[in-house]
């Protein structure tokens, strides 16, 4: 069970993420999502086997579910090409074929809860990117209702929260009333869905492009750990800091090392591999109610 770090296909342009390898084939893209792991801005030397495949089997399940306009073309790696197809058993089951969009530069965050970046904000102003909210608000309370809170896109280093209006100076006010509009309307409908299955949906991101002819759809990952926070409903409780799926347990072993976050990090053991592999497999297995199936 060795984990995908890097793909290596010949001939074709690569662009490398934090977690994934996308190519260019010109007016289509593939997006092969790597078992690779980043915490505090740095990519650890320790991949999570399978990850890739938990993150691109959410995405594909959410875009089915939701049905709204987006990138996904396919995952036949004969689609792909000889060189894709060559190497099935490293990324069947991690590799999309996508359109090609002009991606919009604003991250398209939507909290329902009072969590992470926006707790820190609230308890310093009361508000979270220029939004005022009630006051006395505890940790991961329910908002009252859910908030589009953008961020800036940074390639190294964490996204920035901004207002409202600063997205709209970025990407013109009739883009950014649109996206605000169509991030807050997926962001309701998976949170429903998460709570049938047992799951609170307390914030996430959406990354959204658009096509030659002016669609606007959605792209990259979809709704999974790595771009969302779930929690477990039977547990929740506002003032506390909710267990979640995903690379959470990773970030509180590194708080436990003597490392100091500005040189490269340490390798994970063997037990927070596993249970970070875990915690990404359930996700899987309560969001869909399937078992993934892992060739």
């Amino acid at each position: 069970m060795q984990p995908l770090l890097q793909s290596k296909i010949s001939g074709v342009p690569c662009r490398r993420g934090k977690v994934r390898d996308v190519y260019d084939l010109g007016d289509r893209l593939v997006i092969i999502a790597t078992d690779r792991i980043s915490a505090f801005d740095w990519v650890l030397p320790t991949g999570i086997p399978d990850k890739g495949r938990v993150l691109t089997a959410l995405t594909l399940f959410w875009l089915d579910y939701l049905r709204v306009p987006n990138h996904f073309l396919s995952s036949d790696l004969n689609q792909m090409g000889p060189e894709f197809a060559s190497q099935a058993d490293a990324l069947t089951g991690r590799t999309m074929l996508v359109r090609k969009a002009q991606v919009v530069p604003v991250e398209c965050v939507v909290r329902g809860y009072l969590a992470g970046s926006g707790w820190k904000e609230y308890q310093r102003d009361g508000k979270v990117c220029g939004i005022s909210l009630p006051p006395g608000l505890m940790n991961s309370q329910q908002l009252p209702v859910p908030i589009f809170t953008p961020a800036t896109k940074e390639e190294s280093g964490h996204d920035e929260n901004i207002s409202f209006e600063r997205m709209a100076g970025i990407t013109g006010p009739e883009m950014a009333h649109k996206l605000s509009r169509r991030s807050l309307d997926v962001y309701r409908r998976a949170n429903e869905y998460a709570r049938t299955r047992g799951l609170i949906l307390a914030d996430t991101k959406f990354e959204w492009g658009t096509l030659p002819d002016g669609e606007v759809i959605l792209i990259d990952e979809v709704l999974t750990p790595d771009s969302s926070r779930y929690w477990p409903a039977d547990s929740y409780k506002p003032g506390t800091n909710p267990p979640s799926f995903d690379k959470q347990f990773v970030r509180d072993w590194l708080e436990t090392t003597t490392w100091d976050k500005n040189s490269p990090p340490p390798e994970l053991p063997q037990e927070v591999v596993e249970h970070t592999r875990g915690k990404y497999l359930e996700a899987y297995e309560r969001l869909t109610g399937k078992k993934l199936v892992l060739t």
